[in-house]
């Protein structure tokens, strides 16, 4: 694939949510779980062929002279995800600037080990800015697959376009991950983010299915222990579509709650019970290691999913951690929602926030923020739709509009800073965001009840699940029927609030020049179908320097 990018200057090294309580699942020992019905989750020719490549590669985390590497190698049959069998073993990874691997550039080995499950990963470092490779690992005679990746472009580089995919939401058992296959088959991405819950933890049946299991998780039961994470991230990692995105183009991504329990907090979730399912302090640390084993991310700041990427002078991406830090969600009504006492960052992380968005000498200040900034109220919905809307929002079903396990819930932190950002005249910041299985596409007003005679102080972009369910799925109709009489409801609700659609899956391509960030939205088909189809939905973009939303007719 020819360069996207063109430099002026030489190149430079550098260094939804339906939740509901379920019945408390007791966490079943390892030995049981790892028993003869999970084999039968990986492909038949795991039985057969040793070592083998059976979860694909992948890369993430681009910098402009490095990326980093992935893969899992499964030894012997017995090794599987999270069985804690299985002998050390070699592994090799070759990087090369052709796909026919002519040109070597880097070349190495690592090793294997039953303590990180058979997974491994190298950061490769003394790559070119801006420039694809391709990549792939060996052990005992067998290659994987072979990935193309990208570097990120020098930080001085005049940099005339960038395109990333843009998803989140994905559960294994309401549906087929087609969206990433579309996003794997388009060719121009130079990477993809992941805005979280890339993996569910309950049991089969427990969350978003309504009744229809498309594909049974494994293992079946709620997650706790570390080899369950392990076997719920192999399990993913088995996906066709998923295993070609990763081959495709570089992730980077963040976590959100699910990867850990739902509506997680620094001190437990709602989906925990301390004493049933063990200590949170030892769940969370189970969920974070798997994270960290069985994802292309390099930990951050005190072993976190916080951290900053840059590409070129076009664009910095602060990617934020909003679970391990956060005080504990809290009711609406009581007024605890604007306790400066309380976080949802953490004093630490928003102070980085906060300062690298001032320092940042980029065009666009990209931030992947795992819930929405943007405030949001109900407005006057019917019954039959207000209910089901605040079950997916996770809002008090009486219809009180706030939903506090985002900004809306911590409300000091969002005032200090979107303060900031007009304080110090920061333009061109946009949030890229996750999490409650709906499109959107917003100004995020300083004072959103004077808006729009106030000021914007940023945009917003929220990208739809992947399979998670939306509106239509839990009141069971047509897709797009409850959009047509929900989205005017919400928008007249939320002057901030230039388009939702609360019905549909898919993806998102943000596409950027420095003279816009456009966000096109696609949908897909049907979820319960592999062969599902992809189609262009809507785009909205925010030109450079006016911090507001507009619709464009076509997609980029």
């Amino acid at each position: 694939m020819t360069s996207r990018y063109r430099s002026s200057k030489p190149s430079e090294d550098l260094n939804s949510r339906t939740p509901r309580r379920r019945t408390v699942v007791k966490a079943a020992a390892a030995t049981a779980v790892l028993a003869g019905p999970l084999a039968a989750t990986l492909p038949a020719r795991a039985v057969d062929q040793a070592p083998a490549f059976l979860h694909g590669v992948a890369s993430g985390d681009p910098l402009p002279d490095g990326i980093l590497l992935w893969t899992r190698v499964t030894p012997v049959p017995e090794a599987i995800p999270g069985s804690g069998l299985g002998p050390d073993t070699e592994v090799s990874w070759t990087v090369a600037k052709d796909r026919a691997f002519g040109t070597v550039v880097a070349k190495g080995s690592t090793t294997a080990t039953a303590a990180s499950d058979h997974t491994v990963k190298a950061d490769i470092r003394g790559l070119e800015p801006g420039t694809d490779y391709w990549f792939r690992f060996s052990a005992g005679g067998t290659d994987s697959p072979a990935a193309r990746t990208r570097t990120a472009p020098a930080p001085d580089a005049a940099v005339t376009g960038l395109r990333f995919g843009v998803v989140s939401c994905a559960n294994w058992e309401a549906g087929h991950f087609s969206p990433y296959r579309h996003l794997a088959a388009r060719g121009d991405l130079d990477a993809w983010l992941h805005l979280g819950d890339y993996i569910y933890e309950y049991g089969t049946g427990e969350y978003g299915t309504r009744g229809t299991v498309v594909r049974p998780h494994a293992p079946a039961h709620e997650i706790v222990t570390l080899a369950d994470y392990r076997i719920r991230h192999g399990r993913y990692k088995t996906d066709p579509d998923l295993q070609a995105l990763h081959a495709a183009a570089p992730v980077v991504a963040i976590w959100d709650d699910h990867e850990f329990a739902n509506d997680a907090w620094s001190g437990g979730a709602e989906n925990h019970t301390e004493g049933a399912e063990g200590t949170w302090s030892a769940r969370q640390a189970a969920a974070k290691q798997a994270y960290f084993e069985w994802m292309p991310v390099r930990p951050a700041i005190a072993g976190t999913t916080y951290r900053r990427l840059r590409f070129g002078k076009l664009a910095d991406l602060s990617l934020l951690d909003l679970r391990s830090f956060r005080s504990q969600q809290v009711k609406v009504g009581n007024g605890q929602v604007d306790d400066p006492d309380r976080t949802l960052t953490g004093r630490a992380q928003l102070d980085w926030l906060k300062a690298g968005l001032k320092a940042s000498d980029t065009t666009w200040r990209l931030v992947g923020n795992s819930v929405m900034i943007s405030p949001f109220a109900i407005g006057s919905l019917s019954a039959d739709l207000l209910k089901p809307l605040a079950k997916l929002l996770g809002l008090p079903q009486e219809g009180l509009a706030l939903n506090t396990d985002q900004w809306d819930g911590y409300t000091d932190d969002r005032r200090e800073l979107l303060a900031h950002l007009r304080a110090h005249a920061i333009r061109n910041t946009v949030f890229l965001t996750g999490d409650i299985h709906m499109a959107w596409a917003n100004d995020v007003p300083v004072d959103a009840g004077t808006y729009p005679l106030s000021p914007s102080a940023a945009t917003e972009f929220v990208v739809t699940s992947v399979t998670s369910d939306n509106l239509d799925d839990m009141v069971k109709v047509p897709e797009g029927t409850l959009s047509a009489v929900a989205a005017p409801v919400i928008r007249a609700a939320n002057r901030h609030v230039h388009w939702v659609d609360t019905d549909r899956h898919g993806f998102g391509v943000l596409d950027i020049t420095a003279e816009r960030a456009q966000m096109d939205y696609y949908v897909v088909s049907d979820r319960t179908r592999r062969d599902a189809t992809a189609t262009w939905s809507r785009s909205y973009r925010t030109r450079s320097g006016t911090q507001r939303i507009e619709r464009v007719h076509d997609a980029v």
